[in-house]
């Protein structure tokens, strides 16, 4: 995605980026203490939208204008603000610009690879970003995913016990007393249903192993009549026709006429071809809802076995098996969430070691990712509406009275 849209004349662009810009500003204006606060923490969202090379507290202040960065850093430290305010408020805004009844909660974490050990969160632990166990710390995020665009929308830092049972570095870290060890499908859980109940649509939820395999955070979504689509390890049991099987067990019983070859979205190379099965499970007690195993085939088949993937799905009677691929496909989002964060407003750029300048950081480099998606979601609908038009006049010359009524339906 590029960042910010660049085909309309430069003036043009600045009168839309500061309108809105200015709009963000009323939306988080009650979450501060004062306003100066309140301006420093603009100035920083600008910043992290700036053209520094990296978007550390020294390179985002000589963007700013400043000579040393002893301002940003009061905002991400000392500064009286309510962070998981402006939190919610990003709900609202991601709900009121880019929301969609179809749309995709998408679970992951990412690491932030760190030298010490007195940032909060840090050890030698597995960071999915370097693909290997590194000092680092992990955060666990929540991305949305609509027809208008992707962004992130909340997180959550995970705290290992080694941070947990220590009061010491609890204390130089500002950890709140009332912060616990929560796994990583327990602070998941927690983003959701907060999400949720603030009225975000959302028609899946979707997440890779590590959560797939939480069976309170799928009960929980259960409850809430929430469907998803969440991967599981190939040791994950369950029942089939009163049997409880592993499934990797389960699907070696699918047959050949079983498979369909599908899309799962488009990639950087084209769509994303797999074979697709499906295997009802034991129902559900609530009534006009059905479970699923879902198994991915890779189709590069040699001389080793293909690759697999097995996908718990829960969701409403007489959901196809293309809505499941493509539920599931959306997964990809939440990695161009991350790239586009890090590459874009600085979501890895920090330089804070506290709990709340991490909280502080992460929530404005969010806010950040969503305002840009936001412009772009705008600038295409408008690129859209501009080709449409012409398309219209000219059929318009040509058919006038027959193609008004499409005219009004393309628009509706």
């Amino acid at each position: 995605m590029n960042f910010p849209p660049k085909a309309r004349p430069s003036s043009l662009l600045e009168e839309i980026w500061t309108t809105a810009f200015n709009h963000l500003s009323q939306q988080i204006r009650q979450y501060f203490v004062r306003p100066e606060a309140h301006q420093r923490a603009l100035a920083y969202l600008q910043g992290l939208m700036g053209d520094a090379s990296r978007k550390n507290t020294w390179q985002v202040a000589e963007e700013m204008g400043e000579a040393a960065p002893y301002a940003i850093q009061h905002v991400l430290d000392r500064a009286k603000w309510d962070c998981d305010g402006v939190r919610d408020e990003l709900h609202a805004y991601v709900r009121e610009a880019l929301s969609s009844p179809g749309a995709v909660l998408v679970i992951d974490e990412t690491g932030f690879l760190k030298k010490g050990w007195k940032s909060v969160g840090v050890q030698r632990q597995y960071s999915g970003t370097a693909g290997r166990i590194e000092n680092c710390q992990i955060g666990v995020f929540l991305s949305y995913a609509s027809s208008r665009g992707h962004t992130l929308v909340d997180r959550e830092l995970y705290l290992p016990k080694s941070w947990t049972d220590n009061r010491e570095r609890r204390r130089e870290a500002h950890v709140p007393e009332e912060v616990t060890f929560a796994t990583k499908p327990e602070l998941a859980a927690q983003m959701l249903w907060r999400t949720l109940d603030a009225g975000l649509p959302a028609a899946w939820v979707t997440g890779d192993t590590v959560y797939g395999s939480s069976q309170s955070l799928r009960a929980g979504l259960e409850t809430r009549k929430q469907a998803y689509a969440l991967a599981v390890a190939c040791k994950e049991r369950v029942e089939v026709q009163g049997t409880r099987r592993r499934v990797d067990q389960v699907a070696r019983g699918l047959a050949r006429e079983d498979w369909r070859e599908l899309s799962a979205g488009t990639g950087s190379k084209g769509p994303r071809l797999f074979a697709w099965a499906r295997i009802e499970l034991v129902a559900p007690t609530i009534s006009g809802w059905q479970r699923w195993l879902l198994v991915r085939r890779s189709l590069d088949e040699g001389t080793k076995p293909a690759e697999m993937a097995y996908v718990l799905v829960f969701a409403p009677t007489g959901t196809s098996l293309e809505e499941m691929v493509e539920a599931f496909g959306a997964r990809w989002t939440v990695e161009q969430c991350f790239e586009e964060g890090k590459g874009e407003v600085g979501l890895d750029e920090y330089e804070v070691r506290s709990w709340h300048g991490w909280y502080r950081h992460v929530t404005l480099s969010m806010l950040a990712l969503a305002f840009l998606t936001v412009l772009q979601a705008h600038d295409e609908e408008d690129a859209l509406k501009k080709s449409l038009n012409r398309r219209l006049r000219r059929q318009s010359q040509k058919q006038t009275t027959l193609f008004k009524p499409m005219c009004l339906l393309i628009f509706q």
